[in-house]
């Protein structure tokens, strides 16, 4: 099968579309021929050397197909369906992937919208799992326009929550459409929060990572009140959550995630899509801008 592999770090010039063995399903897994896979900021983070020191390396842990071989003990879908999901081997970005978690594409999407969907909705969930979101409570999220920040700024509301996000002025129509109260990142955050919530917010989540840590601290009153999914560093110093799989993975969204699809309640928009052969260009794009939603290989 041919499949995204980079044998040393580096830019985008490093990836190399290269035959490897086909993969087979092991015990409650599936294979499918992938017709779409994910792109996330860990593929540059682990191209750049700055994740796994291993070496050579393939990429990939999100993938949308059509089952084509099934692992022992697997009932729950057939030959032929169209499904999409998580692998746990980073070998997505390929003509074939084994998914050890998957469910099947709600009807309304297509190949490239599936794909999209399990990393940002597994890590949206987890944090607010993490975090007790229920009805009734206020969130503040910093990064609120990105792709974990838009899942759960409208996973957060379909649970009864009150949403606050931060976002540029240029992002705040898209955020109110999903259901949050927009604020401009930036000094003086704070206050214009409080403007909002004048006793502060129940639980705060940083999908940015831009330092704003103290402040989030602040303004749900504690350090055990806030979760971070993008700074590793601030996290220590501050004492706040780092979020990672490590701890479980909330992969049971995966299988919940259609009915709020169909009823019109969640999207997650695909901002651009590439052939497989193009994996480089995609890393470009990701790196140097900020897509307004996901970036998609085509594969097939």
């Amino acid at each position: 099968m041919k499949a995204v592999r980079f044998s040393k770090f580096g830019g985008p010039e490093v990836l190399e579309i290269v035959d490897l063995p086909d993969p087979h399903p092991g015990p409650r897994q599936v294979r499918i021929a992938v017709r779409a896979a994910g792109v996330n900021p860990s593929d540059w983070k682990k191209r750049e050397g700055l994740m796994d020191p291993d070496l050579p390396q393939t990429l990939g842990y999100e993938a949308a197909g059509v089952v084509d071989e099934l692992g022992e003990g697997v009932t729950d879908v057939a030959v032929g369906d169209r499904v999409f999901g998580l692998t746990g081997g980073g070998a997505a970005q390929a003509e074939l992937a084994v998914l050890s978690y998957y469910a099947p594409i709600p009807p309304s999407l297509d190949f490239a919208a599936a794909a999209a969907l399990p990393s940002g909705i597994e890590t949206a969930t987890r944090a607010l799992d993490q975090l007790g979101v229920g009805s009734g409570g206020t969130l503040l999220i910093n990064g609120a326009s990105g792709i974990v920040g838009s899942a759960v700024v409208q996973l957060a509301v379909a649970r009864g929550a009150r949403v606050i996000g931060t976002a540029s002025p240029a992002n705040h129509d898209y955020l109110r459409s999903l259901g949050a109260e927009p604020v401009a990142y930036g000094p003086g955050l704070t206050g214009r929060v409080r403007a909002l919530a004048p006793d502060g917010v129940d639980v705060a989540l940083d999908a940015a990572g831009s330092r704003v840590l103290p402040e989030l601290i602040e303004l749900a009153g504690g350090a055990d009140h806030v979760i971070t999914i993008a700074d590793w560093v601030g996290a220590r110093e501050h004492g706040v959550r780092f979020s990672s799989g490590d701890a479980g993975r909330a992969v049971y969204v995966l299988g919940e995630i259609g009915q709020l699809i169909e009823s019109g309640r969640f999207s997650l928009p695909v901002a651009q899509t590439f052939p497989l052969a193009d994996v480089a260009e995609a890393h470009r794009v990701g790196q140097q801008g900020h897509p307004r939603g996901k970036l998609v290989l085509l594969i097939g």
